[in-house]
């Protein structure tokens, strides 16, 4: 499901560019549209770069 997750984000995000472009067209409200692509961008963005993120040894094992 991990490695599934930037793919549906990613067509998410496709998805909110073609709703805000209808939002443009004032076909569909703009504060509607534009928090889905905020959102949507974010979530691509951070599923994209928090993959494999080395955090160190934990602490408290000896």
């Amino acid at each position: 499901m991990k490695e599934l997750l930037p793919l549906i984000f990613l067509m998410m995000t496709l998805v909110a560019a073609l709703l805000n472009l209808l939002g443009l067209m004032q076909l569909i409200p703009l504060y509607i549209t534009l928090p889905m692509l905020f959102i949507s961008i974010y979530l691509t963005i951070f599923t994209f770069t928090h993959r494999n993120v080395y955090r160190g040894r934990m602490r408290g094992r000896s």
